[in-house]
């Protein structure tokens, strides 16, 4: 059974689909309409110099196929959003670290997605 208000009706109304929450914006959506990111830990953690939750050394990387190892935390794939997270330091809250981790990988592949509106810079 399903915890209250983690599924909705999908947009085909045929099945309950699952429901997300932004870190950007707090708005709720359906989780195909999200996409997943995950903390990496740097090389230094995996060589067990930095503590293994320390963003220092670390990034947060897209999961567009939601199949990465790891606890997630899920976003509009907007730049209003991915801008809104950043500077409430989402990311580190939700993916639970220390210290604000390196979203270049993110920012990187939404600028290959996710076109820029209204002469946005993109960042």
């Amino acid at each position: 059974m399903a915890r209250f208000g983690t599924e909705a009706r999908h947009r085909s109304g045929e099945s309950a689909a699952p429901v997300r929450t932004c870190v950007g914006c707090r708005g709720r959506g359906f989780r195909s309409d999200l996409l997943r990111v995950v903390f990496r830990p740097g090389r230094e953690a995996k060589a067990g110099v930095s503590a293994p939750h320390d963003a220092a050394a670390a990034s947060v990387v897209p999961d567009p196929r939601r199949r990465l190892p790891g606890r997630g935390a899920w976003i509009h794939p907007s730049w209003e959003c991915m801008r809104a997270a950043e500077r409430r330091r989402a990311f580190a809250r939700a993916l639970r670290v220390r210290g604000n981790p390196d979203t270049r990988p993110l920012v990187e592949y939404m600028a290959q997605t996710v076109p820029v509106r209204d002469g946005a810079d993109g960042r």
